[in-house]
């Protein structure tokens, strides 16, 4: 099973010798950062709801504060592009959601997943690309 979250982010770019300036100061990454979803029931599974809102992150100041964490490197704004998932996990994340519908406050496996996710979830045919 293979999943990954994949986020872009705007770095802030920071000399550590105060005569050195930078013009602009931020810039957008050109590589995707992929944080890896840990297994459908494991510890971290429910990084989805309580980090995302309909596909989006759903406290922005938050957002930056994980991906500075991962990046070690300050972080201007950071949005979410999708879920990769391949089949096998796509399986197992549904059936441990319909496992506790209550927990996200819904009545179908589909309304959880559009609700946090939005429509940003790309299953793959192999490992997350």
């Amino acid at each position: 099973m293979d999943a990954s979250y994949v986020f872009r982010a705007q770095v802030r770019l920071e000399a550590d010798d105060p005569a050195v300036t930078l013009e602009p100061s931020t810039a957008e990454t050109s590589v995707t950062l992929r944080y890896v979803a840990p297994e459908p029931g494991t510890e971290g599974w429910l990084f989805f709801r309580d980090t995302l809102w309909r596909g989006e992150i759903s406290d922005p100041s938050y957002g930056r504060q994980l991906v500075e964490e991962w990046l070690g490197e300050p972080v201007e704004s950071v949005s979410f592009s999708e879920l990769q998932v391949d089949e096998a996990y796509f399986k197992a994340l549904k059936a441990e959601i319909a496992a506790d519908l209550e927990a996200f406050n819904a009545d179908t496996v589909s309304e959880v997943l559009s609700k946090y996710l939005g429509s940003s979830i790309r299953v793959t045919d192999g490992a997350a690309e």
